[in-house]
């Protein structure tokens, strides 16, 4: 089959598409035909190397259609999503024509949407729903800031959130962006990682929830702008991963805001986090009818992937970026 491999670590230039074999049916694991997957920042660190030693094939989602499960749970041409559960990190992953994927990570969809509009959801939707729901427990008629919304997983909270009845402020580092976070029906404002003052003018007690995609370099200023008893969840790192400096927690921490990580790479398909408690085929017939407004940034070709990664790192996508199967 075909597949894209990492030659070495390093640049997108390193993303070689060659010939291998197929994964061979195993125990507990599905083997999903390929049609087209999102990239994630998560690749590109796998591609660099920054993150130690990762599998050959890397991707970490996909979409397309079941061709083995050795149980008989799924039928032979189910289309399905496939996310997590070690691809890309310990196992061969998405970038391939077919790949084999833990069964717990497997999750049967009905569609008539284009694989490609399909490709844009399952990582990013799987993780905002989660964060929104259980880390933040987000309820109608509450104000949440999502903070670097333009991000694939920015934008598909903006649209759970919008569906779900709350006030929605979404943050962004680009004025030109302004218009299409406002599409969404988010209001937009500028980042410039000290908007607590600003915030606490308009709102004195403080919002209701912060979901802080950019990380580490504003999640103190996000945990200033929340209300006692309120939330904050940290979910990203687009501003980076370096330590906040001489972290203090009983002196940064403002009393009663609640603040939470979540990793969606190592918990996705476990005991805690299954993916049936996500509703997949909700958030698909959404997208569908034009309630969530979730069609990829940009498409490529198979043989395009180092583009693809390109383009990633230039930061113009303004939202998911999404590579056709071989």
């Amino acid at each position: 089959m075909q597949a894209i491999v990492i030659k070495k670590y390093g640049g997108p230039d390193n993303l070689a598409v060659v010939d291998i074999p197929e994964p061979e049916p195993m125990a507990g694991h599905i083997i999903v035909e390929v049609k087209a997957f999102g990239i994630n920042r998560a690749e590109m660190y796998f591609r660099e190397g920054v993150w130690g030693d990762v599998a050959r094939v890397s991707g970490i989602e996909c979409v397309g259609r079941v061709k083995s499960d050795p149980s008989g749970q799924m039928p032979v041409g189910q289309k399905v999503f496939g996310l997590m559960g070690g691809m890309g990190r310990t196992i061969d992953g998405s970038y391939a024509e077919y790949v084999s994927v833990p069964a717990a990570n497997v999750v049967a969809i009905e569609s008539e949407l284009p694989w490609e509009e399909l490709a844009a959801i399952p990582e990013s939707y799987a993780t905002a729903w989660t964060c929104l729901s259980r880390n933040l427990t987000l309820k109608t008629g509450q104000t949440i800031l999502i903070r670097g919304a333009t991000s694939a997983l920015g934008q598909a909270a903006v649209n759970i959130t919008r569906h779900l009845g709350a006030t929605v402020l979404a943050t962004t580092r680009k004025k030109d962006r302004f218009e299409s976070l406002a599409d969404l029906g988010a209001e937009p404002l500028l980042d410039d990682a000290e908007l607590s003052p600003a915030i606490r003018d308009r709102w004195k007690g403080g919002i209701d929830a912060v979901l802080d995609i950019v990380g580490n370099s504003t999640i103190l200023d996000s945990l200033a702008m929340t209300r006692a008893d309120g939330k904050v969840c940290l979910v990203g790192f687009l501003g980076g991963g370096d330590p906040i400096p001489n972290f203090n927690p009983m002196t940064q921490m403002p009393s009663g805001v609640h603040l939470s990580f979540f990793a969606s790479a190592f918990v996705f398909g476990s005991p805690d986090y299954p993916l049936t408690g996500i509703p997949f085929q909700d958030i698909v017939n959404r997208v569908g009818n034009g309630a969530y407004k979730a069609k990829p940034a940009e498409v490529f070709d198979f043989v395009q992937i180092a583009d693809a990664h390109r383009f990633m790192e230039s930061n113009k996508a303004n939202g998911k970026i999404v590579v056709r199967g071989p």
